[in-house]
């Protein structure tokens, strides 16, 4: 993944953005989690997903206790440099609950 990347620009407005994973296989959202500038570099550098949990208050590495992991394909960052888009190749299940996606809830 490319290394010169201002990461300062995405943390502008807040320490922590949105991060949409989607699956690149299937076009699939998978979940929505938030990352902090470290999280962001970790992600970068390790080339698997890194967020901060707002619950926890910690960096957690997704799948490393469920295997559950997150391969980073390509990376994009929005309009307004404050969300992003990942793109990754999925182990099992993205959700905690078990289910590929979180989105399993139909609303309407």
């Amino acid at each position: 993944m490319e290394k010169n990347i201002d990461f300062d620009k995405f943390f502008v407005k807040s320490d922590l953005i949105p991060a949409i994973i989607q699956e690149k296989s299937t076009g699939e959202v998978l979940m929505l989690a938030y990352m902090n500038k470290e999280s962001m570099k970790k992600t970068f550098e390790t080339g698997y997903t890194w967020f901060w949990s707002r619950s926890r208050q910690e960096l957690w590495n997704k799948g490393a206790t469920s295997g559950h992991l997150q391969k980073v394909i390509e990376i994009f960052g929005d309009c307004d440099d404050d969300t992003l888009l990942i793109t990754v190749e999925q182990t099992g299940a993205a959700c905690h609950t078990g289910n590929h996606s979180c989105f399993y809830t139909q609303l309407k």
